[in-house]
């Protein structure tokens, strides 16, 4: 098999795992808006844990698009025109969301507040579960023919495993966004995040566990089972380092969970990268499905060159940004008149000075 669609198959695989890591815990903060503050402040405080970091997030999931545009054009012609209408849906989610942090501290008034709250809670679930769903479908199969286009109508990608990789990543999102929260965060919010993961990671976790074990079970590969296995130790690691205050490791190892269970999902599919589920000779491998070597090459010395940058911008970015956080931090909301002409009178208006 080629050296190179290989090696872009597996950094794809990175990029992927690398989005879910870095986006899910922020998705899942959006999510706990409207089901774990309790209050303005609490809600506040969720927002600017991770103020700092969600749009350089999301710079993960385009540059794993582009990847897969880029190096395998007939994974992402066939997959992204089969699931035409929940991407649509999700880059609407993704709008809105991104569209509810910035103004939702623009007016200073609550029923303002509280619309964008569900834009960004909606939004954020939305996107997981779509998201989820894309990737289960990518390593369970559509229903494509001997051209890779999709066979039925537009719903032919609701089946129960897209259904399944959608709650895995809403439930992954929802755990780890507590542990990051646990991690992020002092005070009682801090005591409740902490609890939440204790009481929530087996629940939350087990969609993501089947979905592997599905994706093994279907194509009889021993070191998938052994990466499942390591995934399931990351977990209980995670859960016990939770339960002894350290949340540092809690976040770090529940990372080795979704790192150790995203590579068994990968490499259980592999060499295939779109499976058909009418007929195996029509699935798509990283031989079929990938652009020509000159393309990966020149593709391969960019990443080269961008990738340590990009992950050292990140890393900064953490760095600068690692202190704890808590209510008593935040300033309260204020009002303030807009800046009038020469003999007009000042209008009522107001908006909030603080997310």
């Amino acid at each position: 098999m080629d050296f190179l669609p290989t090696l872009w198959f597996v950094l794809i695989a990175v990029l992927w795992t690398g989005y879910l890591f870095l986006e899910g815990f922020d998705l899942g903060v959006g999510m706990l808006m409207k089901v774990f503050a309790r209050d303005e402040k609490e809600r506040r405080l969720l927002l600017n844990t991770v103020g700092p970091v969600w749009d350089g997030n999301e710079v993960w999931l385009i540059t794993a698009g582009g990847a897969t545009f880029a190096a395998f054009p007939f994974w992402y012609a066939s997959l992204f025109s089969s699931l035409y209408i929940p991407l649509v849906f999700v880059l609407l989610a993704l709008i809105f969301r991104a569209v509810a942090f910035e103004y939702r501290g623009k007016v200073h008034r609550d029923s303002w507040r509280r619309t964008w709250d569900w834009a960004i809670a909606i939004g954020s679930f939305t996107a997981a579960f779509g998201i989820g769903a894309m990737l289960a479908l990518t390593t369970t199969g559509l229903p494509l023919n001997t051209n890779g286009d999709r066979v039925g109508g537009p719903f032919a990608w609701f089946t129960w495993p897209g259904m399944l990789g959608g709650a895995a990543v809403v439930g992954f999102c929802l755990i780890q966004a507590s542990a990051f929260l646990a991690l992020k965060t002092d005070g009682e919010i801090r005591h409740r995040a902490r609890a939440a993961v204790r009481r929530w990671m087996p629940l939350g976790l087990l969609p993501l566990a089947a979905w592997a074990i599905l994706v093994s079970a279907q194509n009889g590969k021993w070191f998938s089972w052994l990466l499942i296995a390591l995934a399931v130790i990351g977990a209980v690691v995670s859960w016990l380092a939770n339960r002894a205050g350290r949340e540092g490791v809690s976040f770090l190892a529940m990372g080795g969970f979704l790192l150790a269970g995203s590579a068994a999902i990968f490499s259980g599919v592999f060499p295939v990268v779109l499976p058909s589920t009418l007929d195996a000779a029509w699935n798509l491998t990283v031989a079929n499905a990938s652009s020509s070597p000159y393309t990966l090459g020149l593709m391969s010395i960019v990443a080269a060159v961008g990738l340590p940058l990009v992950l050292a911008y990140q890393a900064w970015t953490y760095w600068i940004f690692r202190k704890r956080i808590s209510v008593a931090h935040l300033p309260e909301p204020h009002d303030f008149a807009p800046a009038v002409g020469l003999g007009e009178t000042a209008s009522a208006g107001s908006a909030a000075g603080a997310l």
